[in-house]
């Protein structure tokens, strides 16, 4: 029960936490580190307060709980930049530069699967940051069919092969954890399973050699120094699947990836909903929980979800 209502308020807590020290240096957060949810900061913005990650996120949930189609969430995205829907506070205030030319091009009436950024510099993290939601809808379906999905979603913004298998290797673990295995048995079994699906897709080895880290070396013993915050989406992928492994709880995940620095606001979505699978909607905080800009607006989307996407794993 609730594990949707978890993954969007795992997500939404993580962002707006760190949404406040977004862009700030590692080293003055190890100086004076967030510890609790905070308002103004890096965007001016009341405490509890959600980026674009969320905002995104929750247009996907918007789309998965109708009738979902690739054209209802490329209107959702255009609605979101133009008519300010699904946004903490009536304006958007945070948003990337791939993400904005793509929306764009769907407003020009691109078609979904070809609007996102397919060059290797559009390999930010705007895709990964969005797509847990999906992974309610590709949950029961054959893996060559979740991988697809993967595709097509993340390709509305982010079309290069690298911010896919990203996507997939993200909503693969997170498919796992909803089968109650422990963290580090997802951890190895999708280094089992996962490059030689990939290397069956056609991707070109070079590609795959770049998730080299996550599918062949152990990242639960890497120190802090080795792990990059940035918008990278690589690096985004990184440092929550490092915050997982290496905390036990969902606030310490969440903090630890915040106050990693950087891209503050997507590292703590992107950990923070799978934290909020992990440990449970009573694992999130109470207290951030009642902080949380739009919190009943975010309980009424994840019931509509549930409703159409019953719980069934």
């Amino acid at each position: 029960m609730n594990q949707i209502k978890a993954a969007l308020f795992g997500l939404a807590v993580g962002d707006a936490l760190g949404v406040p020290v977004e862009f700030r240096e590692r080293e003055g957060l190890e100086r004076s580190p967030v510890t609790d949810m905070m308002g103004y900061g890096s965007h001016r913005q009341p405490a509890g307060t959600w980026s674009d990650d969320s905002s995104l996120a929750f247009c996907l949930a918007e789309a998965l709980a109708s009738d979902f189609t690739l054209a209802l969430l490329a209107k959702y995205f255009v609605d979101w930049r133009y008519k300010n829907f699904w946004t903490p506070h009536g304006e958007v205030f945070d948003i990337g530069m791939t993400t904005q030319e793509s929306i764009e091009r769907l407003a020009k009436g691109i078609a979904p699967t070809k609007a996102g950024g397919f060059y290797e510099s559009e390999n930010g993290n705007g895709s990964l940051m969005r797509i847990l939601p999906l992974l309610f809808y590709v949950k029961d379906k054959p893996i060559t069919e979740r991988f697809e999905l993967t595709r097509d979603v993340s390709s509305l913004t982010h079309g290069h092969m690298r911010a896919v298998i990203a996507c997939f290797y993200y909503l693969e673990f997170a498919r796992l954890i909803l089968l109650k295995k422990d963290k580090f048995e997802v951890y190895l079994s999708l280094q089992k399973t996962l490059p030689s699906f990939i290397a069956q897709q056609g991707i070109a080895a070079d590609e795959i050699a770049k998730f080299h880290r996550l599918f062949k070396e152990d990242i639960h013993f890497f120190p802090a120094s080795t792990i990059s915050s940035g918008g990278y989406v690589l690096y985004t992928l990184e440092a929550s699947i490092w915050c997982i492994l290496t905390t036990d709880n969902y606030a310490d995940a969440v903090l630890k990836a915040v106050n990693l620095g950087g891209d503050t606001d997507t590292t703590g979505a992107v950990t923070g909903g799978l934290a909020g699978l992990m440990y449970g909607l009573t694992g999130i905080p109470e207290k951030w929980m009642g902080e949380l800009v739009r919190r009943e607006d975010i309980e009424w989307l994840g019931e509509r979800m549930e409703r159409r996407l019953p719980f069934t794993m």
